[in-house]
């Protein structure tokens, strides 16, 4: 039954048919009808963190935000005054910046501040501005008169009914409610909501280290809405809130990474680990970078990477290929191809010389990771690197086996094979059990590794393990969504082809191969190893 399952993936075929504007935006399109009357549809920019350079990191992540604030159509009640605000705020911005730089960086630098972006350390000057553009903020999203509105609605509670001083406070309450409303501009989440009440659900976006993804499902009769809507914001998004969408994603940070206990730890044993690529910097950006880019900057970023020449789209769902195409062409080839190309990654990882080790303690579990570095996708032996991952995963993988139920040291231990665009790396880690340390588990994965490098897989344990990627490869497929994702992942870092190949692949895979891998990459001087010590 495992091998008829694995069958139809070994031999797995998704048909897609490829064409692209005459602006070079190409799209993949994916009809089929197992889930009837609907189709996941979305596009990607071929951009992520790795394109960034220090001083706009993060800014690939950020725009994963701006693109959901509208545009002159979508997101706002007024586009002359929401534009007059955003000039407004970017001057008071611009200023906030240039004083941040000089008088703060310097201040920071002769030690008389600790933080040169805290505002508890802001001279008179910067405080005069940051008020004032936190008032611009709050009057165009309409919070500008909220404090005064509630103290007339707590007076007006207190009043006698019918009194006149009821009738003067209810007056002047509507009267400062219609302010507030003729002054505020933007329709919050009004993006959402369109499609919300069209039947759309998901919507969604992602970043990662290589491309920037947005998607959404939507009924089928509603894709030209999805073509118009998608298109509107790549031709005319206006990056509303792009000084507030800061401290959003300033606590995304600190959820993610500051308050989790091993977060920031991970983020320098990151560092550490990419010594030259792009892949060094964590993908939301590091804190000052956050703060610092600039408006001028986000322009510049937007004319490379979101021009029709590094986006596609991709359509999976119950739809006519022949009727979806005039919609993707009506909509889609009103975007300007723009003037700007993308700059090539030209800087590759180094080799490692000599082994790299990070000794961290804190409110941790003790554990370890210990990572090589590897190769990119699509590489010839990505495919032998992942089947190792594989083969050591897994209840019934070596890993579980070895150290959670053989040697009892590790209540769990995993692997991961992760290649990348430019680069890749694979990592095994594990959290001790008892009284074990990460000594010892790193350790163990040593014995472990060295039977891979001197033993042959046995024949039927790599066939068990062919059989489990082939059938997890073929249930995959099901979903609309996941072959979208698929195929967004695949067409970035290889070509979209790749989806139909890669299971030949891993079968094709043998035990020579993970023998020689193992020996070729997974070297005392290629590693770097990180240990978490619980600190009481």
């Amino acid at each position: 039954m495992v091998i008829a399952a694995a069958m139809p993936a070994t031999a797995q075929q998704v048909e897609v048919e490829e064409f692209t504007l005459d602006n070079g935006m190409q799209f993949l399109l994916v009809p089929r009808s197992d889930q009837p009357n609907v189709v996941s549809a979305g596009w990607v920019a071929r951009v992520g963190s790795v394109n960034e350079r220090p001083g706009i990191t993060g800014i690939s992540h950020f725009f994963e935000h701006m693109m959901f604030k509208g545009t002159d159509t979508i997101g706002t009640r007024n586009p002359q005054r929401d534009a007059e605000y955003r000039a407004e705020q970017k001057r008071l911005r611009d200023a906030i910046n240039e004083l941040t730089w000089t008088e703060q960086y310097e201040r920071f630098r002769r030690g008389e501040i600790d933080d040169p972006w805290d505002p508890a350390n802001d001279t008179a000057d910067l405080r005069r501005l940051r008020t004032r553009l936190a008032e611009l903020i709050r009057t165009q999203q309409g919070r500008g008169a909220a404090e005064a509105i509630a103290n007339l609605q707590r007076k007006l509670a207190a009043a006698e009914a019918g009194s006149a001083e009821a009738t003067a406070l209810a007056e002047q309450l509507a009267a400062l409610q219609q302010k507030q409303a003729e002054a505020a501009t933007i329709v919050k989440d009004e993006f959402d909501q369109v499609y919300t009440m069209a039947g759309g659900s998901g919507m969604n976006a992602f970043t990662s280290y290589d491309l920037t993804c947005y998607f959404i499902t939507v009924p089928s009769n509603k894709l030209e809405l999805w073509a118009w809507m998608e298109s509107d914001r790549l031709n005319d998004s206006v990056f509303r809130e792009f000084y507030s969408e800061r401290d959003v994603v300033h606590e995304e940070r600190r959820l993610r990474t500051e308050s989790t206990p091993t977060g920031r730890f991970q983020e320098q044993f990151n560092a550490m680990f990419w010594v030259s690529s792009g892949y060094s910097w964590p993908v939301i950006g590091w804190p000052s970078d956050l703060n610092s880019y600039t408006f001028d900057q986000a322009l510049e970023y937007w004319n490379t990477y979101y021009r029709p020449g590094n986006l596609f789209g991709v359509l999976v769902g119950d739809f006519d290929p022949e009727e979806a195409k005039p919609l993707i062409e009506q909509y889609f080839s009103r975007l300007d191809p723009g003037t700007t190309k993308p700059a090539p990654v030209v800087t590759l990882e180094i080799d490692q010389l000599a082994e790299q080790r990070m000794n961290a303690a804190g409110d941790v579990p003790p554990s370890v990771e210990i990572r090589y570095h590897t190769v990119p996708a699509g590489h010839a032996d990505s495919y032998a690197l992942d089947m190792l991952a594989e083969i050591l995963n897994g209840r019934t993988g070596r890993l579980y086996r070895g150290l959670v139920e053989g040697r009892g040291i590790a209540a769990s231990a995993r692997a991961s094979s992760d290649t990348r665009h430019y680069a890749g790396l694979f990592a095994v880690s594990a959290e001790a059990r008892g009284e074990a340390g990460p000594e010892a588990l790193e350790q163990a994965w040593y014995e472990e590794l060295a039977r891979l490098q001197t033993e042959d897989i046995p024949e039927r344990e790599l066939e068990k393990v062919k059989n489990g990627v082939a059938a997890d490869s073929y249930r995959s497929l099901e979903s609309n969504m996941s072959l979208l994702i698929q195929l967004a992942f695949y067409e970035t870092l290889v070509d979209w082809q790749e989806i139909n190949e890669t299971p030949k692949k891993y079968d094709a895979v043998t035990a020579a191969d993970i023998r020689r891998v193992a020996n070729e990459y997974f070297g005392e001087n290629n590693r770097s190893v990180a240990t978490y010590r619980r600190e009481e």
